[in-house]
């Protein structure tokens, strides 16, 4: 939120435990650039293209590492910032040795949006980023990849969990996330009957209520609901106790690992391999199957005040038209 006062004005969408979105001005037929910003859920393979990184892999070309991608009118469409293994402390996932943290990820927004100026004017770029719409997704690994990667790790034991949870936020300010305790990755190493982790879902659950006030606060401060919330925890958390009320074989086994749950390390040629991907609400330790993230997007389109405050994006986008 940091990179300058047209990102503000945008249709912003942070997705962590809760999700989040802003709104401005641009009339619903015509499409509007679409930014995104944050960790593994989003990046399209932006680390493949970083030495000694965790790798993404992905069908498409990435838009912001690749940079004969990066040209002319494509620029207008919007970009990719995401890097997997970042979160909303610097200090999170050091363990992977190049990654891209959201200050740079902000950093390059920043060289976009002049590369941009140079081809369209800098009226014309303004008026792109005010109506654009921006996803934000970060803040798991802040506790899977940061307070509970190891036991007594260094934040943990700065922080009691609520008072981490409190940092974050006001972290998070200055710049929200699944069923962290239910993915594969930490049944296999902290369930030892294949239940959710309570200690992962207990940050989840102070995290959540603290970043959807903090949505308030934000709407608040501009006068307008400029931000919503989405509580992708929840979403998920309905196909992760019933898997097979949404077409799913299991919610527990990722559908390409290695280990208990096939939850343990990466997905790779020598990992486990499901036949039929769409049946497993997990793809691997940690993400969402395709099918699972479909599911998730079309709540935050459409989905009700249990999933979405104050609103869902098509009906803030609808709104904004009429303005």
């Amino acid at each position: 939120m940091a990179a300058g006062s047209a990102t503000m004005a945008a249709i912003s969408i942070l997705i962590g435990l809760v999700v989040a979105m802003a709104i401005a001005s641009a009339p619903l037929a015509e499409a509007r650039a679409f930014f995104v910003f944050g960790d593994s859920l989003v990046d399209n393979g932006n680390n493949n293209y970083l030495i000694l990184s965790v790798k993404i892999l992905a069908r498409n070309p990435p838009c912001l590492i690749s940079v004969p991608e990066l040209t002319g009118q494509r620029l207008l469409v919007g970009a990719n910032f995401a890097s997997a293994g970042i979160g909303i402390l610097n200090d999170t996932g050091i363990q992977f040795l190049n990654i891209i943290r959201m200050y740079k990820q902000l950093e390059y927004f920043e060289q976009y949006q002049r590369r941009v100026t140079a081809l369209i004017g800098a009226q014309n770029t303004q008026q792109l980023v005010n109506e654009a719409l921006i996803l934000i997704t970060v803040g798991g690994n802040d506790f899977v990849n940061n307070y509970y990667l190891v036991p007594f790790s260094a934040r943990s034991r700065q922080f009691r969990l609520p008072d981490y949870v409190r940092y974050l936020i006001s972290e998070y300010r200055k710049l929200s996330n699944g069923p962290m305790g239910c993915v594969p990755a930490e049944l296999a190493q902290r369930s030892p009957d294949g239940q959710c982790s309570a200690e992962i879902q207990r940050a989840a659950a102070l995290y959540n209520p603290q970043l959807t006030q903090m949505i308030g606060e934000l709407n608040n401060q501009y006068g307008a609901d400029i931000f919503i919330a989405a509580n992708t925890r929840q979403m998920a958390t309905d196909f992760v106790r019933n898997p097979q009320a949404y077409g799913f074989i299991t919610s527990k086994i990722a559908c390409c690992g290695q280990g208990p749950y096939n939850g343990l390390g990466l997905c790779t040629v020598a990992s486990n391999l499901c036949p039929n991907r769409d049946v497993y609400a997990f793809w691997d330790p940690f993400h969402p199957s395709e099918r699972a993230n479909g599911i998730i997007t079309q709540q935050i389109l459409t989905g009700d005040t249990t999933y979405m405050y104050p609103m869902n994006l098509s009906t803030i986008l609808a709104l904004d038209s009429r303005t």
